[in-house]
């Protein structure tokens, strides 16, 4: 960044959930000026303007007005949104990790960017402990379940590749390539133990009886012995200091499972 600039004088909007929830997480809400609606599901900022995001956006007009020196959002991001952006003299960023590294690489950058270097590499060593936390009473498990996760149903879409590093921390193995289109002959076919749902953009809003209902799916052990389960997106879709719910969420699921298949 600038140090031209002066952090004094620092004023983000932040498009993506991820984004603010790592800059609350390092103690640096006060440069936030606009968030989206999202956010608040994440981070504390429901006193904060809510605008639009990376996917839609009605007026950057409502961004101007907020006046930023810096926009950051993510990607994936449509094309049409950020053309709107670009036609304004803003300075823009966008993160696109895709592995938990990447992640810790994201919440030093942002760290440097509001001068909290030493709150981010805290926060990253923080993320960390709870994740070995985790794989520690995971390691109890006597079998790796298999494990399908969900990110959208219509394409059908498997979760980031974060979720498969993070399901692996809890215990599990994924059993289709992540963030990837996948037919339900790919699933079927793979024949997961469990299969996890997490809609982007819905909360905990997805519905375990449309996996129930897939033709394809009927000898599916995670649909023959009722083991779909629902995740709420932010704590999955979310990379930064969310995932750790998640993944706390994902080893219940996991020792659930487990506890009841030994009584099968």
């Amino acid at each position: 960044m600038n140090k031209a600039i002066g952090r004094n004088r620092l004023r983000i909007v932040s498009l993506a959930p991820s984004v603010t929830s790592i800059l609350c997480a390092v103690g640096a809400k006060r440069f936030l000026v606009g968030v989206t609606k999202w956010c608040a599901d994440v981070a504390p900022v429901k006193d904060l303007p809510r605008l639009g995001d990376c996917w839609h956006m009605e007026s950057v007009d409502e961004i101007l007005r907020l006046k930023p020196s810096l926009v950051i959002g993510s990607v994936p991001y449509k094309q049409e949104t950020l053309a709107k952006l670009l036609e304004h003299p803003l300075s823009f960023l966008a993160t696109n990790p895709r592995t938990l590294p990447d992640i810790e690489n994201d919440i030093r950058m942002l760290g440097r960017i509001v001068g909290c270097t030493a709150r981010a590499e805290r926060l990253v060593s923080k993320m960390r402990g709870d994740f070995a936390s985790i794989a520690k009473k995971a390691r109890v498990a006597k079998r790796k379940l298999r494990v399908y996760c969900e990110a959208w149903p219509n394409p059908r879409i498997s979760s980031p590749l974060w979720v498969s590093e993070i399901v692996n921390i809890c215990g599990g193995e994924t059993v289709l390539p992540p963030g990837q289109k996948v037919s339900d002959e790919q699933v079927a076919h793979a024949r997961p133990d469990v299969v996890v749902l997490a809609w982007a953009a819905t909360g905990d809003k997805a519905k375990p009886q449309k996996s129930y209902a897939v033709a394809a799916w009927k000898d599916v052990p995670a649909i023959r012995n009722k083991h779909v389960y629902v995740v709420r997106d932010e704590w999955l879709n979310t990379p930064g200091p969310p995932l750790v719910t998640g993944a706390n969420q994902l080893l219940r699921i996991f020792q659930k499972t487990a506890a009841q298949d030994i009584r099968l």
